[in-house]
């Protein structure tokens, strides 16, 4: 159960981090997606369980590959891997 949380939390810093980099709001990202805002904020936070459909639309909403979301999280700044 605790590999489970990490992974969510994991995939919601990268979600958040690519968002960023991109230069999106969450709404911003919820409109190109049709995802709603609470739902992006609630993955970016590691609090949703998401269905594998929502991470998809939100990569072609970034224009990423789904499977950036599972890579280790590094802070841009500090170089240290967060989670």
């Amino acid at each position: 159960m605790e590999k489970d949380i990490e992974i969510y939390k994991r995939i919601g810093a990268n979600v958040r981090l690519i968002r960023k980099k991109a230069g999106l709001t969450q709404k911003d990202l919820a409109t190109k997606c049709i995802v709603d805002r609470s739902k992006i904020s609630d993955i970016e936070n590691g609090k949703e369980d998401f269905m594998f459909s929502t991470l998809l639309a939100i990569a072609k909403g970034l224009g990423v590959d789904v499977l950036d979301f599972f890579k280790p999280v590094e802070e841009p700044d500090s170089g240290i891997q967060k989670v």
